[in-house]
């Protein structure tokens, strides 16, 4: 399924967290703290037609307040990304 984003919003998928320590201990899901990190799949176009500040491949940190959760990945708003990891 192709999924392209309308507006100025971003598809990423979220990355994985770790489910155990570097020692070997595993880590319940209810105490594991939640990274906001993702890498971008796919970008939608602004308004204004000028070029969003992330490309597809970016890893990037967001904030998850407005996000609409899908199975496969996440929609955000290109408001909600904090900084592009590089």
């Amino acid at each position: 399924m192709n999924i392209k984003p309308i507006g100025e919003r971003v598809l990423i998928k979220p990355m994985k967290e770790e489910e155990k320590t570097a020692g070997g201990i595993y880590i319940p899901e209810t105490a594991k703290e939640k990274k906001k990190q993702g890498v971008v799949v796919e970008i939608g176009t602004a308004d204004d037609d000028k070029e969003l500040p992330v490309q597809k491949g970016d890893l990037i940190i967001y904030s998850g307040y407005s996000t609409e959760d899908l199975e496969i990945d996440l929609i955000i708003n290109v408001s909600d990304i904090i900084a592009k990891l590089e």
